[in-house]
């Protein structure tokens, strides 16, 4: 059985194209009826904003694998210094049941989190072909800091400007190689102009209340940022994940469900972007709002490419 950290997976490196092509396998595998996944519990006890998640999940087609992610989120530990998540997947063989890797780190879920935004991120720019863009980021943790790397590697090639804020502040010396990078004084200042904007906090109150910039993509990550009255602006370009999901557990999706109808029928899901091109009929409509609850099958695939390479390479540990 091979163990992996996060130091194998940065050894092994993070190719965003590879990573986003296993992602959009995953939806292939989803749309074909190649998967099974059931809806994740969560466990809570003691702080209600803090939960345990069990992910398992069975993909087919060349992954072929089984396994489960289980993560605890616990907002406050960024203010005793502890990362907010802690992970562990577990990779079974799909014909034997036997464990075949263990990978003990929340990189995982950065890396799927981040993979899926690119994914969207793809489609989206197939119809906006931005030659310009202005990017807007909310939340410099762990997750923040990914996708703004993974969006200085997807507009490398054009003229790209970022607004970045964080209530904390954020570390210099996370950004000083860029020069196309600049510190908002607050979250309206990286949102108004924004034609790609991405919320990446933990924040306990939702704030979004304004008009977003004419067709404009937002990626909803941290789900708990945007006033439900927002629904105004978005309600013809909603995509989810699976709105099963998404539709609980104190999201801006359920919460525009309760108090403005907003039903299944009126958003797209990821399989409606990757098979029906759905992005196409919405681009012109709407800004769009993408809300990723995160799926286990995207968790799962991810882990096998890493664990697939680490058998190649020889990295990690041999159990």
């Amino acid at each position: 059985m091979k163990y992996l950290d996060a130091t194998s997976l940065l050894k092994i490196g993070i190719d965003w194209d590879s990573l986003t092509e296993t992602v959009e396998e995953a939806v292939i595998c989803l749309h074909e009826d190649k998967t099974v996944q059931p809806i994740k519990p969560y466990l809570r006890f003691k702080d209600p904003k803090n939960r345990i998640i069990s992910m398992p999940a069975y993909l087919g087609n060349n992954f072929d694998v089984a396994g489960i992610k289980w993560i605890a989120s616990f907002p406050d530990n960024i203010n005793k210094n502890i990362p907010r998540a802690h992970s562990l997947t577990i990779l079974n063989s799909a014909d034997t049941g036997e464990p075949i890797c263990i990978i003990n780190t929340s990189l995982v879920s950065v890396i799927r989190t981040v993979s899926v935004s690119r994914l969207v991120l793809k489609h989206y720019q197939k119809h906006r072909n931005l030659e310009k863009v202005k990017i807007g980021i909310t939340g410099f943790g762990p997750i923040g800091q990914y996708h703004f790397k993974m969006l200085q590697d997807f507009f490398k090639d054009v003229q790209s400007e970022f607004l970045l804020f964080d209530l904390k502040g954020i570390d210099n010396d996370l950004i000083s190689e860029y020069d196309n990078v600049s510190i908002a004084s607050n979250w309206e200042e990286a949102y108004h102009d924004a034609d790609v904007f991405v919320t990446c906090t933990v924040s306990n109150d939702r704030y979004i209340d304004k008009a977003p910039k004419e067709n404009s993509l937002h990626l909803n990550v941290s789900l708990r940022d945007y006033r439900p009255e927002t629904i105004e602006y978005f309600k013809n370009g909603i995509i989810v994940d699976k709105w099963e999901e998404i539709c609980r557990e104190n999201t801006d999706i359920e919460l525009m469900h309760k108090k403005f109808d907003l039903n299944k029928s009126d958003t797209k899901s990821i399989v409606d972007v990757v098979v029906s091109d759905s992005i196409s009929t919405m681009i012109h409509r709407s800004p769009i709002m993408f809300n990723p609850m995160g799926m286990s099958i995207f968790d799962i695939a991810v882990a096998k490419v890493f664990y697939d390479k680490a058998m190649a390479l020889g990295k990690g540990i041999n159990l």
